[in-house]
């Protein structure tokens, strides 16, 4: 079954390079088109203002949580279908995941890196089995990527949790490869 919801992690800032705000905004596009919902971390500024401001002009859904002490820093959006208000980070990551039938992770920083780390190691233990992927677009990853096939080579990291990563160039592979039918682990 396709993906009603995904959860998508990505900056409270747009990046130097105006190719990261139009990035979101496509992806915000393509979901809504697609009638797949978004969860993301309530902005409305940055990458994450981009896609939701892009989703809602198409008439798409969108969820954002954010937590109550960033209410104010990170610019809760007003205009969202719904605003959940949560205590702290580790909540907003637990209900965005809840609320998500698969994540991907668009440029960002620290907070992006954390919430995507995480949502892969509930999938290496088992505890979901919703599909992960990135939007590598320009090579923004590949430092990222280079860290997984390296923890590999190492012996830290399994060939087949390494898998649980998509890592795509486009947004329509993004989300082909999210929306894809995956058997039960």
């Amino acid at each position: 079954m396709a993906p009603q919801r995904i959860c998508i992690f990505c900056g409270a800032s747009a990046g130097r390079d105006p190719a990261y705000l139009e990035l979101a905004t496509e992806v915000g596009a393509r979901l809504a088109e697609r009638g797949i919902g978004i969860v993301y971390g309530g902005s409305r500024v940055g990458m994450m203002g981009a896609v939701a401001d892009a989703a809602l002009h198409r008439g798409g859904e969108v969820i954002g949580v954010i937590p109550r002490a960033l209410v104010d820093r990170e610019l809760a959006h007003p205009g969202v279908t719904r605003l959940r208000v949560v205590e702290t980070l580790h909540e907003r990551k637990a209900f965005m995941a809840e609320l998500a039938d698969a994540f991907a992770a668009l440029p960002g920083g620290f907070g992006t890196l954390d919430e995507l780390a995480e949502a892969l190691s509930w999938a290496q233990l088992g505890l979901h089995a919703k599909p992960c992927g990135m939007l590598n677009v320009d090579g923004y990853f590949d430092g990222l990527v280079a860290f997984a096939d390296h923890a590999v080579a190492c012996g830290f990291l399994r060939p087949e949790h390494r898998a649980l990563l998509a890592v795509c160039d486009t947004p329509g592979e993004l989300l082909d490869r999210l929306v894809r039918p995956r058997p039960a682990p």
